[in-house]
């Protein structure tokens, strides 16, 4: 797949320094036919100039208002030009393999549209992610989640979709998921979900489509858990609800809901039921004893469900492959 070009694109808030290292981990990759496409959300005019000056192989998108993640990375995703799209956090550092080792993933046959590598914290002893998995409780399920690296997953094959940390997409996967026909113009990633969920969304409806995720274990990269949205005390902690904002909290708990009703279907629906209201009653429980601040967003903040059944409709539109 030499011949092939790869666009990297990375949303940066502009962090803690991480836009450094992620775009100096890209420099050293063995793979050499990429572009890269930074979507500048920090609000800082500095911040551009910076990674324009120090690393003037990528191009920098600057935005006028935080676009959020989803909104980010659709900007990126239009300005593309590769065959696939790896799209990252800009907390993550790539192996200096990590590109030539996950496009062997795509080979595996033409309906592979994702491809996860192996994600580790950064001790590299600890598996943040090793392909993500749709669980009972419709929540994203990371494999290996917190674990310690014993080799345990080593082997490579199917999952059902890729950590948005990391996600390694086929484009004419992206463009067969496009959804048209909606007020503010198309999308490939939901606006609406903005932060949280947006990786199962679009791995649900490429699984809907026909589309399979691919896992390959020599792809490594390194992810520094939570470093966009979470306290500083609650990187690389389990349970990240305990370390979000109110608004975050609510953000959390409401895309769960977005993503269910634009792609379950209604009897895995019914099946996982049970599951579902146990979940959501852990939840509430723990919000009324500890976080009570987050329920006043449930009466004032707007939840698009009018517009999650919309998208719904508009994805059954899509053509399988």
């Amino acid at each position: 797949m030499s011949a092939v070009l790869v666009s990297i694109i990375i949303v940066t808030a502009g962090k803690e320094g991480h836009i450094h290292k992620c775009l100096s981990s890209i420099v050293k990759q063995s793979f050499r036919n990429t572009e890269t496409i930074v979507i500048d959300n920090s609000l800082n005019s500095a911040l551009g100039y910076f990674i324009a000056r120090e690393f003037p192989f990528s191009r920098v998108l600057k935005s006028e208002k935080n676009l959020f993640y989803c909104a980010a990375l659709n900007k990126g995703i239009a300005e593309s030009r590769g065959e696939f799209v790896l799209c990252l956090n800009d907390d993550v550092v790539l192996d200096e393999r990590f590109v030539e080792e996950a496009l062997r993933g795509f080979s595996v046959g033409p309906g592979i549209g994702m491809v996860s590598g192996k994600i580790l914290r950064p001790d590299k002893k600890t598996i943040d992610s090793a392909g993500l998995f749709l669980s009972l409780w419709r929540t994203p399920l990371e494999r290996g989640y917190g674990r310690i690296d014993r080799g345990q997953f080593e082997r490579q094959g199917y999952v059902f979709g890729v950590n948005g940390a990391v996600a390694f997409y086929r484009k004419e996967m992206l463009n067969s998921l496009l959804i048209k026909g909606l007020p503010g113009g198309q999308e490939y990633f939901d606006t609406d979900l903005g932060f949280f969920y947006e990786d199962l969304d679009i791995a649900w409806r490429a699984q809907k489509s026909g589309w399979k995720g691919y896992y390959i274990p020599a792809a490594i990269a390194y992810h520094v858990r939570g470093a966009t949205a979470r306290q500083s005390k609650g990187i690389n902690k389990r349970f990240a609800r305990f370390y979000l904002n109110d608004e975050l909290n609510f953000n959390l708990i409401r895309n769960r809901y977005l993503v269910i009703i634009k792609n379950d279907k209604l009897l895995t629906f019914l099946a996982c039921l049970f599951f579902m209201i146990l979940f959501d009653l852990v939840t509430f429980a723990y919000l009324i004893i500890f976080r009570p601040t987050v329920l006043k967003f449930f009466f004032n903040s707007a939840i698009p469900f009018r517009s999650a059944l919309r998208k719904r409709k508009l994805i059954k539109q899509l053509k399988r492959i």
